[in-house]
């Protein structure tokens, strides 16, 4: 039974811009729509003072164009409204992608120039894509990146993902599976975990404290209803009194408290120290509170065990997408071979041609540079790891790149390539990317 709200179609064809589909209808009407062609996304530069990028949203994106078609509600709008004329609604009333995808695995580095994403097929297939890969790519992307720089910021305490309120519903959910690739512990956004097999958590807010007569009232029926492992939020009232009261309520096998307001640098130092003082030195301190990767940083010098993080993370910190383009590289000529193509443009430099991507790495294993051939692989790189992965073949999906096994492998990626890249990519200070690209 479908309970979709009237009017919306979950069908990812839509997620699309009006001229792509005039691009394939003025390209079946020149002859020229069924032409072989290479599409590749990538970001020219990366954010302003950023060192490095993080790919994430591929699983995502794959499972769209497995379900990129053209049903009876979106042809009758397309109809209606006059997009397009009827020879073009039944090209798209058969629409499959037959093609071949190639890319960045979730969870590894990229940089200015990396082919993050390689679309192999006809123009008709691969143009009407550009929206939907991009706007999943940039965001995805931007947000694991973010993530990527707060938890190395944490230097390995762990990190929660609680952005949901500060996000388009959607979107939360995608910052959620973003964010655990790179590295967060968990997320506090149920659709997230039911989808991708994330671990969720969460416990009370403060309308939870205020609902009761006494804040005893309220941390009394939150550990009978929850164990004394849960997490006590202890800045409602009296920071102090709050912490004596739960210790008082739950013993020594109190899970945490959270600190969500003040200056929670001083602030998690003498909770400590009061915890400690009352034999609570296994009780946890959470800190919440509009962190980002700067504030986590500093926090590294206060004795917190967990970092809650929301709306820097779901906003990208200051850079809410990755900047990706997707763009034409090579197309089949009259002979049927394809030839590199490339815009001209004083400020948007193109390179033609189909990409393959490795990374150099020196002898002690530590990446030195990206290296890109262009319509073949790059030449004298025996000691370079190579990026690009197959995901798409024929248009059938490869095994391993989406669902939950997908998020479970982005994560691993992740924790190997930034052990692999210098360790300039752990400061927070303004600079250029990590390891620079070069073409051979």
């Amino acid at each position: 039974m479908d309970t979709s709200p009237a009017g919306y179609s979950p069908v990812t064809s839509f997620y699309t811009d009006h001229y792509e589909l005039t691009m394939l209808q003025a390209a079946l009407h020149s002859g020229a729509a069924g032409r072989r062609t290479v599409f590749e996304a990538f970001a020219r530069a990366l954010p302003d003072g950023r060192r490095y990028g993080i790919v994430a949203g591929t699983g995502r994106l794959l499972e769209g164009i497995a379900a990129f078609r053209f049903g009876p509600a979106e042809l009758e709008f397309l109809d209606r409204t006059g997009v397009v004329t009827a020879k073009t609604l039944a090209r798209l009333s058969e629409f499959r992608f037959s093609g071949d995808i190639w890319g960045y695995p979730e969870g590894e580095a990229y940089f200015p120039y990396s082919p993050v994403l390689i679309v192999e097929a006809t123009f008709a297939e691969a143009c009407i894509l550009e929206t939907f890969v991009l706007s999943v790519l940039n965001h995805d992307s931007a947000i694991a990146s973010a993530a990527s720089r707060m938890v190395s910021a944490a230097a390995g305490r762990p990190c929660i993902e609680m952005g949901s309120r500060r996000a388009q519903e959607e979107a939360a959910v995608a910052a959620a599976r973003a964010a655990v690739i790179a590295g967060f512990e968990a997320t506090s956004n149920l659709a997230a975990g039911r989808r991708f097999g994330l671990r969720t958590v969460g416990t009370a807010a403060h309308s939870f404290t205020l609902l009761h007569d006494t804040e005893r009232d309220a941390f009394r029926a939150q550990l009978d209803s929850l164990g004394p492992g849960t997490t006590l939020l202890v800045d409602t009232y009296d920071v102090e009194a709050a912490v004596r009261t739960a210790v008082d309520l739950a013993g020594h096998s109190l899970g945490a408290v959270r600190l969500d307001s003040g200056d929670l640098l001083s602030q998690a130092k003498w909770v400590r120290e009061l915890l400690d003082s009352l034999g609570n030195a296994d009780t946890k301190i959470v800190v919440t509170s509009d962190l980002d990767e700067y504030s986590v940083a500093a926090l590294r010098a206060a004795p917190a065990d967990v970092y809650g993080i929301g709306t820097a993370l779901v906003t990208g910190s200051g850079a809410p997408t990755a900047g990706m383009v997707y763009k034409l590289v090579s197309r089949a000529n009259n002979a049927g071979e394809l030839v590199p193509v490339a815009k001209t443009s004083k400020n948007k430099i193109n390179v033609g041609g189909r990409k393959h991507a490795v990374r150099r790495l020196d002898g002690s294993g530590t990446a030195t540079h990206e290296v890109l051939g262009v319509g073949h692989p790059p030449a004298d790189e025996p000691g370079g790891r190579p990026l690009l992965q197959q995901f798409i073949r024929g248009g059938e999906l490869l095994p391993g790149w989406t669902g939950a096994e997908a998020v479970v492998r982005g994560r691993r990626r992740h924790a190997a390539t930034m052990a692999e890249l210098p360790d300039v990519v752990n400061r927070l200070q303004r600079g250029g990317p990590a390891i620079p690209t070069v073409y051979a």
